[in-house]
């Protein structure tokens, strides 16, 4: 045990080591292998399972779970109360599962009214200074990049990324591997495994093909999402009809995640990016040595 922690014990078992300048309540609950570094704070009912460790200055507030093995970086603050002009007491409650690494600076904050939630999954990555409103669901495996800001109510799918300095508006959701892309505005809903420019025009700009891949969806699944994308964006359907053709074609295989998403929506999609009716292509003629090239190239 290192010289300046202490370790707290339960019927004989070393279940946490504690530096001295950390205050941690007497009715929280410490699973074993905990680490709980300098002037960090757990708060009564907080409870944090096994081999969990907690940086300096780290917070861990009252109401909020913690399963094994998550990283909470200095100053991060868990579980805290809900940001809303109307108080509830005591709040609702924060669940995060394993696995997660939760940056310097992070803010996640516990459901809204008593009996509310706001849910973490497993293996999550929260990169420095992001923030999680009330009421959110974030999935497994999801990625947020420093400075994103995820609104209340906000429910996040598995595999997403959201990267850096993206504001999601509340009530908004994000499918399964979509990526948006650095400082987008979200304010309507974004289908599973597409990819959202960020930089503030916010809109579609084809699937998520590298992620894909990367998560081991073989050609014929991607294929089958380029059908099914096809029809949502290309085919200019009306949005019954849409949904109809991908209930009775894309029943099945990763596509079928299309429909279960869209036939849900409350506040609208986000679009694929349009060249504009006024946009006009210029057509340079070739030189001699790109004459050149071309024959060389078909050779």
């Amino acid at each position: 045990m290192p010289a300046d922690m202490d370790a707290r014990r339960t019927k004989g078992q070393a279940v946490a080591l504690i530096h001295p300048t950390a205050i941690v309540d007497s009715r929280a609950e410490l699973g074993r292998d905990v680490t709980v570094g300098p002037q960090c704070m757990v708060e009564a009912d907080a409870i944090i399972g096994e081999g969990c460790t907690l940086a300096a200055r780290a917070i861990v507030k009252a109401r909020t779970w913690l399963g094994t093995n998550n990283e909470i970086g200095e100053g991060a603050v868990i579980g805290g109360r809900a940001q809303h002009v109307q108080v509830h007491e005591p709040g609702g409650t924060l669940t995060i599962g394993s696995g997660n690494r939760i940056r310097e600076n992070v803010t996640i904050h516990r459901g809204w009214s008593n009996d509310a939630t706001t849910i973490i999954g497993d293996n999550c990555f929260l990169m420095v200074n992001a923030h999680v409103g009330h009421d959110c669901r974030i999935g497994n495996s999801c990625i947020l990049v420093n400075n994103c800001m995820i609104g209340g109510h906000v429910h996040i799918e598995d595999r997403a990324y959201i990267s850096g300095g993206v504001a999601v508006h509340q009530f908004c959701r994000v499918g399964r591997l979509a990526m948006i892309g650095g400082l987008a505005k979200v304010v309507q809903d974004v289908p599973p495994f597409v990819i959202v420019e960020g930089g503030g025009t916010t809109e579609i700009v084809g699937l998520n093909k590298v992620g894909l891949r990367r998560n081991g969806y073989t050609a014929d699944e991607i294929l089958q999402l380029k059908e099914a994308y096809r029809i949502i964006y290309r085919q200019g359907l009306r949005w019954n009809e849409v949904l109809e053709i991908l209930a009775r074609d894309f029943s099945t295989g990763p596509a079928a995640a299309f429909h279960e998403f869209l036939k849900s929506g409350k506040r609208g999609f986000v679009q694929e990016r349009r060249i504009s009716r006024k946009a006009t292509l210029k057509i340079v003629a070739p030189t001699d040595e790109q004459d050149a090239d071309a024959q060389r190239d078909a050779a």
